[in-house]
Formats: structure tokens, sequence, C-alpha cells
């Protein structure tokens, strides 16, 4: 009999017989987007997660190693502590392609759930792990400070600030994309499921592992043979395969005795019914 682990998610106990990372489990079982898949090595921050009520990094943690454990998403989290987050974020424009912000609300909340009242350091020390890409970390190590002081009731949420009647020129303005970068619930190509599209299929490239190297030849029989690929796109299936901003030189894909220009060049692009399939 199949090994069995259980533990709680945002209060569902939870049980599975795949020994996995807890990050696929939760994305690809639960269908849960707010943890994000932004590196998969425990390097970027993006998905973490409570655990027990410590800020864990949910691609390094396993479904066997969570059995028995309380977890926690940004869907889990309290209403209070929710509004907090999307108010402060919000208001001190902590906000921008909003990849890196549930991760960061994460680490946020564990840190005021430990201490109401942390210091500019202790949010600094609290979000060392999670890496952003675009916004900076000054606006949110401000959101986290304001979601705190919110939280013990030293600041009120502006509701009129999200709802944004009184813009204007000179004013403050609230992101219309604010609230659901938040929480987690904003898509990014990775978050869109064959719940969102039916028959949805995988596609990845096979790239180039030499910076110079010509392509003898391309061989996909093997490959096309595989119940569940759908197809494979060569360099000659591109409409227009040289791309660039001021002069197309570059190829889309490397083609059947041309040689390659750096390390990933794609040279065709495998398309197949399922991610197990497609690896």
């Amino acid at each position: 009999m199949a090994q069995e682990f259980t533990f709680t998610v945002n209060g569902v106990e939870r049980t599975t017989t795949q020994n996995k990372p807890l990050l696929r489990y939760l994305r690809d079982d639960l269908h849960i987007h707010s943890a994000k898949d932004g590196c998969s090595e425990g390097a970027c921050g993006t998905c973490t997660i409570h655990v027990d009520g410590a800020a864990v990094k949910a691609c390094v943690l396993t479904t066997a190693l969570a059995a028995g454990r309380n977890i926690v998403t940004v869907e889990g989290l309290p209403e209070d502590v929710r509004e907090a987050f999307v108010y402060a974020f919000g208001a001190v424009g902590a906000v921008q392609c909003g990849f890196c912000i549930p991760g960061m609300v994460m680490a946020g909340a564990a840190l005021i759930a430990e201490d109401p009242e942390p210091t500019e350091e202790q949010i600094k020390y609290a979000i060392r792990g999670n890496v952003c890409r675009c916004t900076g970390y000054k606006k949110i190590i401000e959101g986290i400070s304001l979601a705190a002081a919110v939280l013990r009731g030293e600041k009120q949420i502006d509701e009129d600030l999200e709802r944004g009647d009184d813009y204007g020129v000179g004013k403050r303005a609230f992101r219309i994309d604010v609230r659901k970068k938040v929480l987690g619930e904003g898509k990014y190509p990775d978050d869109i499921d064959e719940l969102d599209q039916p028959g949805l299929t995988y596609a990845s490239a096979v790239r180039s592992k030499y910076p110079r190297a010509r392509v003898l030849s391309i061989d996909t029989s093997k490959a096309e043979a595989l119940p569940g690929v759908v197809g494979i796109l060569r360099a000659e299936d591109v409409p227009v395969n040289q791309v660039g901003h001021l002069i197309q030189d570059w190829d889309v894909m490397i083609a059947q005795g041309d040689i390659t220009r750096c390390v990933g060049d794609a040279i065709v692009l495998v398309v197949a019914e399922d991610e197990a399939t497609l690896e």
C-alpha cells in the first residue's frame, strides 16, 4: 500500500500518496497559485508560505516533510491581515509587476505575527530570502511597516484611496491591479492551467548547450513517436525566423546546417499534452 502524507492547507486536511515538492502539490493539485514558482530551488522566495507559523519556501519542502504540519498560503491568511497588506502595499506603491509580492506578504505577515511592531532592520531580515525583480525593496519595507501599523490599530485603511474617486494630477494613485497582485490572484503565464483552458498543451524548447556549434542534423523521430506528443516545430515552421529590434538578424530557432550564437539558442519547440510527457 502506498504511503500517505497528510497535512492541513488553509484549514483543510489534505492527503496525497505522491512525494514531491510541496510547491508543485499546491500549484498542480490544489490549483493554489499565490505561491509563485520563480526558481524551484529555494533562491527567490516567491513561493513563501507559512508552515506552523514560520515563513518557509514551498519549493524546498516536500509533501513527505510536510506531513502533520499546518500550511497557510495568502488565501488562508485572516481577512484583516489580507486587507492590511492590500492597503499598505497599494498606498506606498510597493507593487509593480507583482510577481514577488505574495511571497513578500507571507514573509512580512509571519514577522508581524511574531512581533507586531517590527523595526526596519527586522523587516529587512525577514525578507532577506525574497528577491524583488522590479520594484526595489524600499517601498516593500515601507509597505510591511504600514501593514503592521494598520494591524496594531495605529493607522486606518483609507478605502477611498483604493476606490480612486479623487485621482488627479499631483495626487496619490492606487494601482488598479494592487489587490489581485498582493493576494496572488493575478495570473501570470505559468498560473494558467487546464481549469482556465481545457485541452491546454505544454511547450518547451530544446536548446543548445554550446555557444558555437553547427547543427549537423535534427532527429525528432523518437519524440514524435511518444504518446502524448502533439508535434515538434523547427526553424522551417516559423514564417519569419529572424527577429531583432533594429535589424532582424537573430534566429528564432537554429535551422539544420546553421551555427548557434549562444548557449540556450532554441533548436526545436516540443509540444505535448502534459508536462510529464513534455519533460
